[in-house]
């Protein structure tokens, strides 16, 4: 398998990526002709509950429990379609790793956390256990808690929400992945400990040159923090737009997300409603032009 690090080099490519799951009522599509490109950078995937976000990250993974298909689904040139369930497992983890929503519950609660990471850190990398500990305790230490050795030695539920996002940032990163899944990583944690969670994940895409899908419903929070946002609506992307210029948004679904965040200048009035339009799910943006621009934010 090819494993490229150059920065201009595209890591992740998807093209038509359709996630669709058998219901009583019939086949319901979570996720609908998904289509864009990344290279080593920070992209956000944004909209509502609902709106196949999580999916699409579980597709890339290998996860979802829907039927999937695409036309395109190449990691770093390897057609993740093509790979069989041993290689893909080889793949998940060591390469690209996924943050759940509310991590914390993700940690096995009758488990020590060292033991946990060690387990996940041995069967990754196929280290010794003294090897293993200490690739634990550098990265506890990469993501900043202060007393390693205590957080390792304590069960789940000793630590704190924050304490617990970190511990599993941590154990997602001990084999190094070239893509960070990260799912809602910061949504149960109060505002300080988002921003201390964000920077320790950016300090570490930047130190490691990692691509990073960050899925997320805040708005403002990931135009400070991405390159690039893609918004999702239904399924589908209907808009994408560099995080800078978030604010200059076209699509009117996109305006209306932003439309319904509490603003201090209009304090005291009722937040605005978000006015769904079925025409919202032909109005997806030429895909000619947004190659194009996935194209020229590689460079």
């Amino acid at each position: 398998m090819s494993h490229s690090n150059s920065s201009k080099n595209t890591l992740l490519e998807i093209e038509n990526l359709n996630v669709t799951f058998s219901s009583v009522h019939g086949p319901i599509q979570a996720v609908r002709n998904l289509s864009f490109k990344m290279g080593h950078e920070k992209i956000a995937i944004v909209g509502e509950s609902g709106s196949g976000k999580s999916q699409t990250g579980r597709a890339i993974l290998g996860l979802s429990e829907g039927n999937v298909s695409a036309d395109k689904l190449i990691f770093d040139g390897v057609d993740l379609q093509s790979l069989s369930t041993r290689d893909y497992r080889e793949i998940r983890g060591k390469r690209i790793s996924m943050i759940m929503q509310d991590p914390k519950y993700s940690l096995n609660p009758v488990m020590t956390v060292g033991k946990q990471m060690i387990e996940a850190c041995r069967i990754q990398m196929k280290v010794s256990k003294k090897e293993a500990i200490k690739r634990c305790m550098d990265m506890l230490e990469a993501v900043r808690i202060r007393n390693p050795q205590r957080v390792f030695n304590t069960y789940p539920h000793e630590v704190s929400g924050g304490m617990g996002q970190r511990i599993m940032i941590a154990m997602m990163l001990l084999s190094s992945p070239d893509l960070l899944i990260a799912d809602e990583p910061t949504s149960a944690l109060d505002v300080t400990v988002q921003l201390q969670v964000l920077a320790i994940m950016d300090d570490l895409v930047k130190e490691r040159g990692m691509g990073l899908i960050l899925v997320s419903h805040d708005l403002p929070l990931v135009a400070s923090f991405c390159d690039r946002i893609l918004v999702m609506y239904a399924g589908q992307i209907v808009e994408e737009i560099e995080a800078s210029k978030l604010n200059e948004a076209q699509h009117p679904y996109t305006r209306g997300l932003l439309s319904c965040l509490p603003n201090n200048a209009i304090k005291g009035q009722p937040l605005a409603t978000l006015q769904r339009q079925d025409s919202w799910l032909d109005e997806v943006p030429n895909r000619q032009e947004q190659d194009k621009n996935a194209q020229e934010s590689l460079v």
